[in-house]
């Protein structure tokens, strides 16, 4: 039996990967199978490498000895710009002195993008007076050109903008990608997106047009209102076409000669949605012939072609569409007649609607809200966001959706909709366009429910960058939230590239101000409360946090050496506000984030000593750091921090460990002491883990923490001999729970445990959303404990199949595509028997730790183990 053919993949980029920023893009590869005894001795990769004329500029093989099969270097000469990479790979057992080649992967294809000195195309933008800022519609900008020759033989468009485009070319829309060019400091980093043209361009007669928004450059956005004109007051599109014909090549870019004019949105918004009218379209205006003689010239608009670089991440698109479960007769929001319409699913998208045809300047209108409360939209949680789209006819019949704006919804009320009959609508789920890469299901529905939550408020905040909420007037990059959640993201999804793109902005902010990583990014001016200068435990050590569970998840070195400078920065810049007593406890600190005695006014008032929190953080950050520093070979670096980790650690013992001060003995307080190995010894750990269960259990059973806390509860029980509390504590329904929220039909993470009160009102807290992800962060523990599936090694080389079924459970399994393959942990309780099925991938060992089986290595291949079982159950259900 041969080994199967390579799965092959180029960094963190989906296939086809064109317009990369990387000369020599690493390679990875999986086995979907092998024979048993199979390990890897050696590979071959083949690349061919041409320019866009399809002039061939290398095309070679090489052998390389060894088992290294992630993230392996570039085997050939740097990629050039423009150039393109057809790639493949064999591999060859190093078990067998006869042992040949395997067969070989199918190609991979990635292409080099421009770099700043192949630029030719100007940033151009509307040159008429667009009027006040308040009522600027949305511009159109085209030009025609020509294209001699008889055949195109390729063609590829470069675009971004200062603002969102969407680019058509001969009346055909460019590629699938929504709200590009995303969200970046433009003036630190501005992304370009590469797309594959050939078969829209033809020889002779062509015309390229691009609608611009003001999107996150210069739309209103933040708190309190809003900013407007953030990063500049003139919108523009960069796009560079370059076609390869027979009769040569030829560049069409932003100039000049372009011609710009008012499009038919009216209004278009991030926060508040768009109007579209028809009336105002100009026919044919992206198509050859177009006569554009009355359109105003363009504006050529100053730039620093230095800022150009290649996105890391999958860009924005829809990813699927959620058909009504439901649609009535209701008033909406403010007693208009109208149509009710429930998606059955919160998430973040926007509206298509077939309109039939009505008497021109028929508007129909789309409000959106999360859910309802009296049997309509309940929109006052959406603060300033109006959340509502408008399509106005122009007598024709209409097929139509926004196109520079997304929504957080679950629910949707359609006002002035012509005729009798129901809306025909369906609701474009919008989000980061990475592939999935993890699962768990259990013989709970209830737990699978919530399971199912975290994954659609990942789904609903992983929009361009890692949001809080995808509804409100907020809709940030919140570094505590993907702290909390990192390690659950990249288990879910390849979060690694839309991350490590995101990471790049934390840097960039990081500098920017000095050290102090802020609460958000990007940074925006956020009204009278956050300071961008604030240092904030559990916030800013995203810097250190999420590229260790990135690393932990991917084995991306590459990446550790890349932020490591941003990580020793942060802690740096915190082990001085300590000062030599290594204790934290200066200045506003957040804590435990709206923990669930937090009451609706007063987010800041947790239980848990917020400098305790600060400190706890300083230990595990510096802790992570010197785990960065031996990872990256600095081993001077390495023992500096882990001595600094462990002065802190000594210095919190002494002040916050019984100490008798409540605000030291809670949940999050003894969470945080016991996962981040601040106690002295396993006795000092079992005892804080004893007092845990008992404030569980005295709490009937219920949740105490809040955004620190919350990742860190159900380890801390389940590592000290509590697991039956930590069982207890997540299949719980009385409120505050995680349970709580699916009775109350939570489709979503809560930002609140209690956004919805028990009584089906919503809480009056200014800042209350039901889709956050921060409070789902236990979905790691789901999939590390109750189905057993951990990494041991980065990147899964070598993980543990430990399942500790519990809680009444009779089944539960995990299953994440690893960078080496899918590995699966599966187990039921039958007849007396925990039996436990296992999935290795190839090039991975797995240690079984099983109660009551000895430790075993297993290789890869599928196994089964049976060992006697008695039905757990919670101290809840006894």
């Amino acid at each position: 039996m041969t080994p199967s053919a390579p799965v092959l993949r180029v960094e963190h980029h989906p296939q086809p990967a064109l317009g990369v920023g990387e000369d020599r893009p690493r390679l990875s590869w999986h086995l979907e199978d092998a024979p048993a005894a199979y390990r890897q001795g050696a590979y071959e990769v083949a690349w061919r490498t041409t320019a866009p004329d399809g002039a061939v500029l290398e095309d070679t093989a090489a052998v390389v000895d060894g088992a290294a099969q992630v993230l392996v270097p570039w085997p050939g000469a740097p990629l050039g710009p423009r150039a393109r990479a057809e790639v493949r790979v064999r591999t060859r057992d190093g078990g067998a002195d006869d042992a040949g080649w395997g067969p070989w992967s199918e190609p991979a294809v990635v292409e080099r993008g421009l770099t700043a000195a192949d630029w030719t195309a100007e940033l151009v933008g509307p040159g008429y007076d667009e009027g006040p800022v308040e009522t600027r519609r949305a511009p159109l900008l085209r030009r025609g050109f020509d294209v001699p020759g008889r055949e195109v033989r390729s063609a590829r468009l470069h675009l971004t903008a200062h603002g969102l485009v969407e680019a058509e070319l001969n009346g055909q829309r460019v590629g699938r990608d929504e709200l590009v060019p995303g969200w970046t400091p433009y003036d630190d980093r501005l992304r370009v997106y590469a797309y594959d043209v050939t078969d829209l361009v033809r020889t002779g007669e062509n015309a390229l047009g691009t609608w611009l928004a003001d999107g996150w450059f210069r739309g209103r956005y933040g708190f309190e209102g809003g900013t407007r004109d953030l990063y500049g007051t003139h919108v523009g599109v960069l796009a560079q076409l370059e076609v390869v014909t027979d009769a040569g090549t030829v560049v069409v870019g932003g100039d000049a000669s372009w011609r710009s004019a008012p499009g038919p949105l009216t209004r278009a918004s991030l926060y508040d949605g768009e109007t579209y009218d028809a009336r105002l379209l100009p026919a044919g205006w992206s198509e050859p012939g177009f006569d554009d003689a009355g359109w105003s010239p363009v504006a050529v608009l100053p730039l620093d072609r230095s800022v150009l670089a290649a996105p890391d991440g999958p860009p924005v698109r829809c990813t699927g569409e959620l058909a009504p479960v439901s649609v009535t007769r209701a008033p909406g929001p403010d007693g208009e007649d109208g149509w009710l319409v429930d998606f059955g699913q919160n998430h973040s998208g926007r509206p298509r609607l077939t309109v039939p045809a009505a008497p021109a300047g028929t508007t129909v209108r789309v409000r959106h809200a999360e859910v309802l409360q009296g049997g309509t939209l309940y929109t006052r949680t959406l603060r300033e966001a109006a959340a509502t789209d408008e399509v106005v006819t122009d007598g024709a019949a209409i097929t139509w959706e926004p196109r520079f704006t997304v929504h957080g919804y679950r629910y949707a009320h359609v006002s002035g909709w012509p005729g009798e009959d129901a809306p025909e609508i369906v609701s474009r789920v919008l989000h980061s366009d990475m592939a999935r890469t993890g699962w768990f299901a259990s013989s709970d529905p209830d737990l699978d429910r919530l399971h199912e939550n975290v994954v659609w408020s990942l789904r609903s905040n992983f929009v361009d960058i890692p949001t809080d909420c995808p509804q409100r007037d907020e809709r940030l990059g919140w570094t505590g939230d993907i702290q909390a959640f990192a390690p659950t993201a990249a288990f879910l999804y390849d979060v690694h590239g839309m991350l490590g793109d995101w990471l790049r902005t934390l840097s960039a902010e990081q500098r920017r101000f000095g050290g102090t990583v802020p609460v958000y990014v990007p940074w925006i001016p956020g009204g009278r409360f956050w300071d961008p200068a604030q240092d904030v435990a559990g916030w800013g050590d995203a810097a250190t946090l999420v590229p260790e569970a990135l690393h932990r998840d991917s084995a991306d070195v590459a990446l550790l050496e890349r932020q490591y400078a941003s990580a020793v920065g942060w802690v740096d810049k915190v082990a001085g506000l300590a000062g030599p007593d290594r204790l934290w406890d200066t200045g506003m600190q957040l804590g435990d984030w709206l923990d669930p005695t937090a009451p609706p006014e007063d987010p800041l008032r947790a239980q848990t000593d917020p400098h305790l929190v600060a400190t706890a953080y300083l230990a595990r950050s510096a802790r992570s750091v010197a785990e960065m520093a031996r990872t990256l070979g600095r081993d001077d670096d390495a023992a500096r921090y882990g001595t600094l980790a462990d002065e802190v650690a000594a210095a919190y013992r002494k002040r916050y460990v019984d100490s008798g001060d409540p605000m030291h003995d809670t949940q999050t307080a003894h969470a945080l002491s016991i996962v981040f190995d601040l106690l002295d010894g396993d006795d000092a750990r079992l005892r804080a883990g004893e007092r845990l269960a008992a404030l569980v259990r005295d709490g009937g059973w219920t949740v105490g923490t809040g955004f620190a806390g919350t990742p860190l509860v159900a380890d801390a029980l389940s590592s000290t001999g509590q697991l039956d509390a930590a069982y207890a504590l997540l299949l719980s329904h009385a409120s505050p729970s995680w349970l709580a929220m699916v009775d109350l039909g939570a489709t979503t993470i809560w930002e609140r445990w209690d956004s919805m009160l028990t009584d089906g009102t919503v809480n009056p807290g200014e800042m209350t959303s039901f889709n956050h992800y921060a409070l789902g962060s236990v979905a790691d523990w789901l999939h590390r404990v109750v189905a057993g599936l951990a990494p041991l090694e980065p990147g899964y080389r070598t993980f543990r199949v430990a399942p500790r079924p519990g809680g009444g459970l009779i089944r539960a399994q995990a299953r994440h595509v690893t960078p080496y393959g899918t590995a699966e942990v599966a187990w039921r309780i039958e007849d007396g028997e925990l039996v436990v099925r296992c999935v290795v991938p190839v090039g991975t060992t797995a240690e079984l730790d099983v109660p009551g089986l000895e430790p075993a290595v297993l290789g890869h291949g599928r196994h089964e183990v049976r060992a006697p079982a008695a039905r757990p159950e919670s101290p809840l259900h006894r």
